[in-house]
């Protein structure tokens, strides 16, 4: 496990104290990432627990900190999600490293109604067995404080011997700590509950699971923050082979398979142990579906790709609520039409004809509206679709995207050689539905049609989300620059609004 010495050595050598600057800009940063435990001791609990990672990992001026924290929100660009989040996994290193990886799960929580946060780190600094979690008081950041929810924690504690309240496991951890401004610049009215996670049998972190299924309930404002960072070590090349290995347990949501990579070291999340226990949770809770919003580590941030030096890896996910069997179509669906999808293009660049194929699936085969989104070297490159479904599926997908490739007038026709550098993105949509106020429209979950006599335009869900507009900016562009009406058009009441969600997927997630 290694000494105290060594361990408060490799600490010092990752950085240094942060200093206060202008705006975003931050001159160093800890980069603390060594996941060993180091014993301390303390004898009580604080009514208030100060923050340990204040000026280290993340400035401690309100003003320079706020001003960050929305700067990653406000940059971050991910892809839209349905419905309510259950819960995230996002990064806990200093802002400077994974700031920016953390502002894409915590930038969709923006607005949502949460009551009660379970946020559940590991333990760094403090050797134990089992589950820690704080029982009451308030966590302080320079934002304030965030009352934790005692009644919540209560219903954890005292129900297993595996579960209790551990005061030194919070007593230097930085886990959930670091993730509070994210919180506090996302989310109002809420309170928290603390998890520290030590070292945990595969059966513990079941029954945590369980404790926390029984304490949740059917509630629905309760959200899930895993506080992990992935690989460390010292071989760039090895922290994406790692990292890839964790992430599709993620994304195939396999708890046990995550557990057992842990032990035997394939891969590495200083919070895999949390990450475990909140999937066993959300797929008894009937979330089936895990996305990854955002992968990268500290040698692409830093631009240091290089052997020998220290890399950490950051990753952010989301669970949404919608559950499995609610979703339009499943994992061999969307692969089968991005086939279709890259298949018609090719088809056509070297033949000038449309393929034909025969499908048996009935989903491909309901009339369904879809767009198709090319990208390249990450730009748009050609975006076409039908809002109204007018023929089957896997049909509209091959003609929107040829037309995608060769139709769109913004860009001109893709070549065979492009093709290979060109990445594929499907939004399959559901029916329109009319609204009778501008205030019904999610932005992030709707797509939005407006039309007024003749004119009319669309914007896909995704939008709102990679371009950070409110939403009357959001509806002003629409009407101006897709619509060719007024900017406030969408205020009249003789414009006709139309909203829909649509399950959006590209080739990079398989």
């Amino acid at each position: 496990m290694g000494d105290v010495n060594s361990v408060e050595r490799k600490l010092k050598e990752s950085g240094s104290k942060v200093t206060r600057s202008q705006g975003h800009k931050v001159t160093s940063f800890i980069l603390v990432t060594w996941c060993l435990c180091v014993l301390v001791t303390t004898s009580f609990a604080q009514e208030v627990k100060q923050p340990n990672a204040a000026g280290g990992f993340y400035p401690d001026d309100p003003k320079e900190l706020s001003s960050m924290v929305s700067g990653f929100l406000s940059t971050a660009n991910p892809a839209p999600i349905q419905g309510e989040i259950f819960a995230i996994i996002t990064p806990h290193a200093g802002y400077g490293y994974s700031g920016s990886t953390a502002g894409f799960a915590y930038k969709l929580l923006k607005g949502r109604p949460y009551k009660t946060v379970i946020v559940i780190g590991p333990s760094h600094y403090y050797a134990f067995s089992g589950v820690s979690v704080y029982s009451q008081g308030a966590f302080r950041t320079p934002l304030g404080d965030v009352e934790i929810d005692k009644d919540f924690a209560a219903a954890l504690l005292n129900k297993d011997t595996d579960v209790t309240f551990i005061p030194e496991a919070f007593e230097r951890e930085y886990s959930v700590e670091v993730e509070l401004p994210f919180l506090q610049k996302s989310l109002t009215g809420f309170k928290i509950v603390p998890v520290i996670m030590g070292d945990c049998t595969l059966d513990t972190c079941k029954k945590f699971a369980d404790l926390l299924k029984d304490a949740i309930s059917n509630r629905k404002d309760v959200l899930v923050v895993v506080s992990s960072d992935m690989y460390h070590g010292y071989d760039y090349d090895e922290a994406d082979l790692s990292d890839g290995i964790a992430l599709s347990y993620l994304e195939k949501m396999d708890a046990e398979g995550l557990y057992y990579s842990l032990r035997e070291g394939k891969t590495q999340m200083c919070g895999g142990f949390p990450a475990v226990s909140m999937l066993i949770l959300a797929k008894k809770l009937g979330h089936n579906t895990l996305k990854v919003l955002k992968h990268t580590n500290s040698a692409v941030v830093t631009g240091k790709r290089i052997k020998g030096i220290w890399t950490v890896g950051y990753s952010s996910s989301v669970i949404d609520q919608i559950k499995g069997e609610n979703a339009m179509l499943n994992t061999q669906e969307r692969k089968r039409l991005l086939e279709i999808a890259r298949k018609s293009i090719e088809v056509y660049l070297k033949e000038g004809k449309r393929p034909e194929f025969q499908e048996k699936d009935p989903v491909l085969l309901k009339n369904m509206g879809a767009f198709v989104t090319l990208g390249q070297h990450g730009e748009l490159r050609g975006c076409i679709g039908n809002l109204v479904a007018g023929s089957p599926l896997y049909i509209t997908i091959r003609d929107m995207a040829i037309e995608a490739a060769v139709g769109d007038p913004r860009f001109s026709p893709l070549t065979l050689s492009e093709l290979k550098d060109v990445e594929i993105e499907i939004s399959v949509l559901s029916p329109l539905e009319k609204i009778d106020s501008p205030d019904k429209i999610q932005l992030g979950t709707h797509g939005v049609l407006v039309k007024k006599g003749f004119n009319s335009g669309v914007f896909l869900p995704q939008v709102a989300a990679e371009t950070g507009w409110s939403k009357e900016e959001f509806l002003s562009y629409l009407c101006s620059n897709k619509a060719g009406l007024a900017a406030d058009a969408w205020k009249d009441k003789s414009t006709q609004l139309y909203i829909f969600t649509a399950e959006v997927f590209s080739e990079k997630k398989f």
